[in-house]
């Protein structure tokens, strides 16, 4: 079986990374090879700068989804550890002939770098892969909005609540996974009831109120009011935040506690903020909902 490798850390699996899946892909579907999704683990960064790690956009289980959507027929998490650090860029293209039985194309960003301390760039992989028999394929950068997509610029849009940006970026919406808990019913004493989704992600997003989607256990995506953070309001002590959605259109089986569901965020609508009584927050909440109603095509 003949392999074509995609290599990187694909933290999002965003437009860039796709594009280099889709080259191996292209590849594979030449010569009815299979496509490798080579990514590490944990993020080089983890490793090189531990007091500076870099704050993960996806799960493993997300990245995984995501990297198969892509085209990946499988994907092999190497290890980032001294021994792996310690291969050179010279043994690098044996190490990968010798580890991908069948290793026929590799391919990478243009800012790929390897081996031991990062001396090997594109161009001598290009050139030791080609020596030795390998297609070896480049991928430029992708613009995203006039910007080049990177994982590092997703990151702050999100931190920043540039949501259209990010989800421009990652290609498809981001999410959020969770169990759903009991909550104090503060949305339905005033008629906006919630699910209650504890969740802790690596990079926390901006605090604020979302337009997006509760994607229940059965699959079904329901049109929804996400609310992200303390809640100042209704919890003045709060340190830990929470997720929260109230779906505007129940066309299915209501999710209830204990079941595991998926959040779409599609649009930042306003920041988080506290109010002086429940009245006034309900009053919010209503203009909220109206807001994500026509931005999601229910009106």
């Amino acid at each position: 079986m003949r392999l074509h490798v995609a290599i990187g850390v694909f933290d999002g699996v965003h437009a860039g990374h796709r594009a280099v899946l889709t080259s191996a892909v292209t590849a594979a579907n030449q010569d009815d090879g299979k496509v490798v999704a080579l990514t590490f683990e944990p993020h080089p960064s983890r490793i090189i700068r531990p007091q500076n790690p870099v704050l993960l956009i996806l799960n493993r289980k997300q990245k995984d989804a995501r990297l198969r959507e892509a085209g990946a027929d499988e994907i092999v998490h190497q290890a980032f550890d001294p021994v792996h650090r310690a291969i050179t860029a010279e043994a690098y293209i044996p190490w990968l002939k010798e580890r991908f039985p069948g290793l026929t194309s590799l391919h990478v960003g243009d800012n790929f770098c390897y081996g031991q301390g990062r001396k090997g760039d594109v161009a001598r992989l290009a050139a030791d892969g080609n020596s030795q028999g390998l297609s070896v394929e480049i991928i430029p950068p992708v613009k995203t909005c006039g910007e080049i997509t990177s994982s590092s610029r997703i990151r702050e849009a999100l931190v920043a609540g540039e949501l259209e940006l990010a989800n421009n970026m990652l290609v498809r919406p981001y999410e959020a996974e969770g169990v759903i808990e009991n909550g104090r019913k503060v949305g339905r004493s005033i008629g906006f009831p919630t699910l209650n989704i504890p969740w802790k992600p690596e990079l926390v997003p901006a605090y604020g109120v979302y337009a997006g989607e509760v994607v229940t256990p059965e699959g079904n995506a329901e049109p929804a009011v996400l609310n992200w953070g303390v809640r100042p309001t209704v919890d003045t002590n709060a340190s830990e935040p929470l997720l929260e959605a109230h779906i505007l259109r129940l066309s299915s089986t209501p999710p209830v506690p204990e079941n595991t569901i998926r959040i779409r965020w599609l649009k930042r609508m306003r920041a988080e903020q506290r109010f002086e009584d429940l009245n006034k927050l309900r009053q919010q909440i209503e203009a909220d909902c109206l807001e994500a109603r026509k931005f999601l095509g229910l009106t």
